[in-house]
């Protein structure tokens, strides 16, 4: 808790993934076929109407590629349908499992499902605890080009337990669902989800079952608050960095995520950045909001988490003395300011957007309450990692087809930029609209490039980048990398007609050996802020039915 490239490769990438709206439609649809909404008379299952998070149309439909007709799907019958999930048990108790037991669950995994989790540890605690990571993804072991990273980081704070829990369960329940669940197969295939269930398992080993208040544990066994440990972009933050803070910053500097969750206890709410403000004089109850250039995105991430979950987006204050947040969400600063937080971070330093998840009014509760919490979490954690495939998504290539790493990013209007990695790929979560991206790299002409969003699926945009006359020398580490576009580069979109072929022509697909993702560069950068036709689109269909896509190149 919160404590006082060129055509060819763009369409050959098409079937990198499902939106999270057509995986929606096939999760029905299966769901329908096979009688699983029955479910639902069960005695242990419980029904929830989904809400949306957005609004969406009613129905939309697009062109076949092959031009045999046209897909439907009706949104809004998807959208308001009884959604029913028996909570999966598997082979983890729910009881509270110490770091030498959960490294033997993690590694039990790995043994059991080879071909769908990789273990490895970003660091050691102060007292030389392993923190763990599973990667759970159909490719494990391998970044997935164009596909993003994602990642659950649990129990920052020691003594709050829930989150740790919950998160082994998730991993237990993705790779126990991957084969019998469309929905879970698709973000499986789509999205490399990182999970860390403990960055301090030294206060988690100080805590207490059963204690729902007070700080005995929260702390890392140095003393030092892991949430107020990170550099500030609002303040100068002079606390001593903490080992486990330590592992973090290089984690996500050679990973690039795209969206994370950082799971806590003690309220029952969702807490988006800023958590600071500059004109904090000192740290209080409902203060002023601070709000970032993207905060339109991160009330509908936090909506998203909220309206899935079952109580959080009813606003139920914890107590009778504590705060009752709106729709179950709340800006940082708002609740009350702090310096160091590891969202803001995450923001501000690398493009990644996180927010803390508030999953318990008790830190630590009793063991047989586990199982409502994992009952009233569980589609919400789901669900948020799909977001990842909102937005805008794509490559920054050069005339020759090779991609540009580290080139800088920035829609027109929101200040906190983002970067390509080695590959030269780019991913941000944007809401339905018209933006511009605002592209720049060293020795290379600035280049601005409108684009639209859409409800229903990502768009994927292609930037070429022009040498520049004088060139600067580049002291970036350079790293092999494939080819992205081997097609002549345009300066417009050539409009592809209704039901056009794919062509034959693939990308060679080049891989990063895991852990590293892709990302490259220093821990830590300063956030990018720099200054470097709409154009039309089709939608475009593959011919195996798995991406709709608004597709530019420029």
């Amino acid at each position: 808790m919160r404590h006082c490239f060129g055509l060819g490769v763009l369409v050959s990438l098409l079937w990198c993934g499902l939106s999270p709206a057509f995986a929606a439609t096939q999760l029905h649809a299966a769901r329908s076929a096979s009688g699983l909404q029955e479910v639902a008379k069960g005695s242990d299952a419980e029904v929830r109407t989904f809400e949306p998070s957005s609004n969406v149309g009613h129905v939309f439909s697009l062109d076949r590629a092959d031009g045999s007709g046209r897909y439907a799907f009706d949104n809004f019958s998807i959208a308001h349908e009884p959604r029913a999930y028996r909570p999966d048990v598997g082979a983890l108790d729910f009881v509270y499992h110490n770091q030498e037991e959960m490294t033997r669950y993690l590694r039990e995994t790995v043994a059991r499902y080879p071909n769908l989790t990789a273990l490895y540890s970003i660091g050691k605690s102060a007292q030389g605890r392993d923190l763990w990571v599973l990667v759970v993804s159909a490719s494990p072991y391998e970044h997935m080009l164009g596909k993003p990273d994602v990642k659950y980081i649990g129990n920052i704070h020691g003594n709050e337990a829930v989150g740790r829990e919950l998160l082994l369960h998730l991993i237990q329940y993705l790779v126990s669902s991957y084969s019998s669940d469309p929905y879970i197969k698709w973000l499986l295939d789509n999205t490399r989800i990182h999970i860390l269930p403990s960055l301090n398992p030294d206060g988690y080993a100080a805590s207490k079952e059963g204690t729902c208040d007070g700080g005995q544990g929260r702390y890392n066994s140095r003393g030092f608050d892991l949430n107020r440990n990170f550099p500030d972009y609002f303040k100068q933050n002079n606390k001593r960095s903490q080992p486990e803070t330590e592992a973090v910053k290089d984690w996500i500097s050679k990973i690039q995520f795209v969206l994370s969750g950082s799971l806590h206890g003690g309220a029952l709410v969702v807490s988006y950045p800023y958590d600071n403000t500059p004109n904090a004089i000192f740290h209080s109850y409902m203060s002023q909001p601070s709000l970032t250039p993207d905060d339109d995105v991160f009330k509908h991430l936090s909506l998203t988490y909220a309206n899935n979950h079952g109580k959080m987006s009813r606003g139920v204050a914890c107590k009778t003395a504590s705060p009752s947040f709106e729709n179950g969400i709340t800006n940082g600063a708002a609740w009350y300011p702090l310096t160091g937080g590891m969202q803001d971070f995450n923001y501000v330093w690398h493009g990644c957007m996180e927010v803390t998840l508030e999953v318990s009014c008790c830190k630590f509760p009793p063991a047989y309450e586990l199982r409502k919490y994992w009952d009233d979490n569980q589609l919400s954690l789901i669900k948020f990692l799909a977001e990842a495939h909102r937005g805008v998504q794509g490559f920054v290539v050069d005339p020759t087809g090779n991609p540009v790493e580290r080139a800088q990013l920035k829609i027109k209007g929101r200040d906190i930029g983002f970067t390509t990695t080695k590959y030269g790929e780019f991913w941000r979560v944007l809401l339905p609209g018209v933006y511009k991206l605002e592209v720049y790299a060293d020795g290379y002409v600035p280049k601005d490039v409108d684009f639209m969003v859409v409800e229903q699926h990502p768009t994927l945009l292609n930037v070429t980048l022009q040498p520049s006359k004088r060139t600067t020398p580049n002291l970036v580490q350079q790293y092999p990398a494939p080819s992205i576009n081997k097609q002549p580069t345009l300066d417009t979109v050539a409009a592809l007609p209704t039901g056009a072929g794919l062509p034959s022509v693939e990308p060679d697909r080049g891989t990063v050996q895991f852990p590293d993702s892709g990302a490259g560069g220093a821990s830590t950068r300063q956030p990018p802020v720099q200054r470097p036709t709409l154009v039309e689109a089709p939608v475009a269909h593959d011919a195996v039915g798995k991406q709709d896509r608004l597709i530019f190149t420029v």
